[in-house]
């Protein structure tokens, strides 16, 4: 279930703990991307208030916010950058993105792998992501009333099995989000503070989310069938032969199609040893 791009936008925009949510993600985003000047860059789900400090840098800039969320006009100063997709399909080429961030969309969706293919499909071989979900041993994903309580929080190993398995190669990861969730000026006058001193403390145990960079590898070969061929394969959930009354699976029984039994070569030459016996 996607959250409502009201309740984002107000959170993010008009709320003094969402606007320091909004710098200290924006900030372990910008640590890992330093860079993005003659890139094409897109942000997917609700990333519009990380990406700011790329408007002026990308050769290329889309907000990515999916059908089931809505979609809101940014930057609300000038010309637009925001596009209304389908989580699972993207209005863009393959290999068409350098950078991709993801934010509010991965933890709500119902399809998550499927979200990740699509990923690996507009990413060049090379090109990096940063997929940020919240924290299951963190504060935010157990309070009310912010956007990290709804959806499914992540563990580090959860997310980059994740990742592993739809093309992607697993890089340097971090946290954000050490300062508690709460609205109160007492708190929010120290959470930079607090931000800070997390980050030297802990690198993603005690955060509310989790950042984590993973690089586009090419698509790696599936074998096909048994990794190790088996010379005599379990024949006992073969099909009953046609018109047969014994299964296909007793070696040595064969069947004429009427329901009669065929001796086999080995029990004809059984019986003929049998009958020469004294």
């Amino acid at each position: 279930m996607h959250q409502d791009v009201c309740f984002l936008r107000d959170f993010y925009y008009t709320t003094t703990l969402g606007r320091a949510a909004q710098k200290a993600m924006r900030d372990q985003l910008r640590a890992c991307w330093p860079n993005t000047k003659g890139l094409a860059v897109a942000g997917f789900g609700f990333a519009a208030p990380l990406m700011r400090p790329f408007l002026t840098e990308a050769q290329r800039l889309l907000t990515l916010m999916p059908a089931q969320q809505g979609v809101m006009h940014w930057p609300a100063e000038a010309a637009n950058h925001s596009v209304l997709v389908q989580e699972t399909s993207w209005p863009l080429a393959s290999d068409s993105l350098d950078r991709l961030v993801m934010l509010h969309g991965l933890e709500t969706s119902e399809r998550p792998a499927a979200v990740m293919q699509e990923a690996a499909r507009v990413l060049k071989v090379g090109a990096k992501a940063v997929v940020i979900v919240p924290n299951r041993s963190g504060l935010w994903a157990r309070r009310d009333g912010t956007p990290f309580a709804l959806g499914r929080p992540y563990s580090l190993g959860q997310v980059a099995t994740l990742l592993a398995d739809h093309g992607f190669e697993v890089g340097a990861h971090s946290a954000a989000l050490f300062f508690p969730p709460r609205d109160t000026g007492a708190w929010l006058r120290w959470a930079m503070m607090l931000e800070g001193l997390g980050q030297k403390l802990s690198r993603y145990h005690a955060g509310g989310v989790l950042l984590v960079e993973a690089t586009r590898i090419p698509d790696a070969p599936r074998p096909s069938g048994l990794a190790v061929p088996e010379r005599k394969p379990l024949r006992i959930l073969d099909p009953v032969r046609a018109g047969g009354t014994r299964p296909a699976w007793r070696d040595g029984v064969a069947n004429d199609g009427t329901g009669n039994h065929q001796s086999t070569p080995e029990e004809a030459t059984a019986t003929s040893a049998s009958i020469s016996r004294p």
